[in-house]
């Protein structure tokens, strides 16, 4: 026992005087200081969320320069350069900035215009509000990326735009446009016009991703000097992007033989990207074949499927959906709000619940789901959703397991800059 608290005693000590000498004190701006060449946070605990390999180190150190990470790991191997800020944030954890693929509340919310069951050419970014008083909100829970789509009043609502929430220029808060093309194969769209049902859905459905395929095929063969170059059409122009694999379609679908169309139809047949969204209803039965085709489920904001539902029989019990998908296979599992439906500072909440219903997450599949689930998915891994070297610096330190629905936020950083902070700015969740 004496052992065990003298060897715990000796890394303690060799672990903070590695880290005060690993700078010049006269050197190196005083903690809290601003203008400094870079940031350096010392941390508890640093949630890497890599995808493979070790997802967390234990007192770590951060190196930010420039908006960018630009090194971590345990403090006593990281050198803190000349000139940098020494920001010590104690017991907080830090993690990556969380990422909802599913969110509605990017600005003016006139992203619903149902005028043809399929309108690829619609796009939500005219109507971005960067830092609208909801993205505000959303920072303050650690939300720091966004996709913002259309509705699902119709089969194909348009294009989203992936955005970051702490940002007040449009051109810098930009991750991505388009974002996704937003599909909505049933749960909506067939109450539009005179009413209609899922044969009728999926025939328009496949006929916009046949047009799609052929317009984006003649270009292609075009650009190799193989055809004649194709009359430019403005609402085809996205499916250059999807079968260019630089985009994803994003699918709110749910029920089993709707999601199972889906994987068939839109991987399978077309061989776009797709991502199952939403997912209810015995969708997980869905979950070997996604699996194989290498399809994610970005899940929410339902968290349960219950007894009774829709004619179910789930022998009377209360099912957590990412639990059920989770044991059948599925091993990228994210979470979504369809904010604001549920509000956007509740995405943290959606793992919580997740857990009471049976998901497992002894390996950070949780968190994993928060950042680098969606970051994987959504095609911007290269830039978010995990604290490693060349990412952009969206940071956010957290009192605890994020997994946890106590655990709150006290500072965000985006690209390398603080956009919230309790010390400094009222708490706003």
């Amino acid at each position: 026992m004496l052992k065990r608290l003298f060897l715990a005693a000796f890394a303690l000590f060799t672990t903070q005087a590695a880290f005060a000498q690993a700078a010049d004190p006269a050197a190196a701006p005083k903690p809290g200081e601003r203008g400094a060449a870079g940031l350096a946070i010392r941390t508890a605990k640093a949630l890497t969320c890599k995808w493979e390999g070790e997802s967390f180190v234990d007192h770590a150190l951060v190196l930010v320069k420039d908006g960018k990470i630009q090194a971590v790991g345990p403090v006593g191997e990281v050198a803190v350069p000349e000139g940098y800020e020494l920001l010590d944030v104690g017991d907080m954890w830090l993690m990556p900035g969380m990422i909802d693929l599913h969110a509605h509340i990017g600005g003016s919310f006139d992203i619903n215009d149902m005028v043809y069951v399929t309108q690829p050419e619609l796009k939500v970014h005219a109507s971005v509000v960067p830092h609208n008083s909801m993205f505000k909100r959303a920072l303050a829970s650690g939300v720091t990326s966004v996709l913002y789509i259309p509705g699902s009043g119709v089969n194909s609502g348009g294009q989203g735009v992936l955005v970051k929430t702490g940002i007040d220029e449009y051109d810098e808060a930009v991750i991505r446009d388009p974002g996704s093309l937003k599909v909505a194969q049933w749960g909506n769209p067939e109450r539009w016009g005179p009413g209609v049902g899922k044969t009728w859905e999926n025939y328009h459905l496949r006929d916009m991703f046949r047009r799609g395929k052929a317009y984006a095929d003649a270009w292609d063969l075009y650009e190799k000097g193989e055809g004649p170059q194709p009359e430019k059409r403005i609402e085809m122009e996205l499916f250059r992007e999807l079968y260019g694999k630089r985009t994803q379609v994003s699918t709110h679908t749910q029920v089993y033989q709707v999601v199972l169309e889906t994987l068939t139809m839109i991987r399978e047949e077309f061989g776009i990207d797709v991502y199952i969204d939403h997912g209810e209803v015995k969708g997980y039965l869905t979950a070997p074949l996604a699996e194989k085709l290498g399809v994610s489920g970005i899940l929410g904001p339902r968290n349960v499927d219950m007894p009774r539902l829709f004619g179910m029989d789930t022998d009377g019990q209360w099912q957590g959906i990412a639990a059920e998908y989770q044991k059948r296979g599925l091993t990228k599992i994210g979470f979504n709000t369809d904010s604001p439906v549920i509000p956007e500072e509740e995405l943290q909440l959606q793992v919580g619940i997740a857990g009471r219903f049976g998901f497992e997450m002894s390996n950070m599949e949780g968190v994993k789901g928060l950042t680098i689930v969606p970051a994987m998915t959504a095609g911007i891994a290269d830039r978010v959703g995990s604290l490693e070297p060349k990412k952009d610096a969206d940071i956010v330190v957290i009192s605890g397991d994020p997994g946890d629905p106590r655990a709150h936020v006290s500072l965000v950083i985006i690209n390398g800059k603080r956009v919230y902070d309790v010390k400094v700015d009222d708490r706003r969740w």
